[in-house]
This record gives C-alpha cells, sequence and structure tokens, in this order.
C-alpha cells in the first residue's frame, strides 16, 4: 500500500503542471482531429500528419489528466489517514 500511495503522491505534487499538461495535450487534440477532418476534404498527408499528431496529444492529455487526478486522491488518502490516526478505539 505504502507503493501504491508514493506514487499517487508524486503524480499529484504539481497540480498546476499537470493542468497545463492536460490543457496542451487537449489543444494538439483538437488541432490533429482538425488535420484529420481537413485532410479527408483534400490532401490525405494532413491525415497523416494528424495521426501521426495524435500518439503525441493523447499521451500529455492522459499525463495531466492522470497528475489532476492523483491530487484529488492523494487529499482524500491523506483525509482518510488523519482520520484513521484520531479514531478512538472504544
Amino acid at each position: 500500500m505504502t507503493k501504491f500511495k508514493n506514487l499517487v503522491y508524486r503524480l499529484g505534487q504539481e497540480p498546476k503542471t499537470s493542468l497545463k499538461r492536460f490543457f496542451s495535450g487537449l489543444g494538439l487534440f483538437v488541432i490533429a482531429a482538425s488535420l484529420i477532418v481537413y485532410g479527408y476534404f483534400n490532401s490525405h498527408y494532413f491525415q497523416i500528419a494528424g495521426l501521426v499528431l495524435l500518439p503525441i496529444a493523447l499521451y500529455f492529455a492522459i499525463y495531466g489528466y492522470l497528475g489532476i487526478f492523483a491530487n484529488r486522491f492523494s487529499q482524500v488518502i491523506a483525509k482518510a489517514d488523519e482520520s484513521a490516526k484520531n479514531r478512538d478505539i472504544f
């Protein structure tokens, strides 16, 4: 359990950076989707560029969202640990 806690705390320690990564990934995803749609009506090279950009965009968006989720989850873990420490046995 401590390895999981350490991982969650490490991923969630910089929420502003995670939010920036998420929005960067989201923006890249919109650009990639636009290139794919534009390539459907015009040259197929735009679709290829969009398909190359799409995994990069998904990586940044997922990594950023995972950091945001880890930050929220680390707050829940800290609150549960605090209440468990102060719990009266009887």
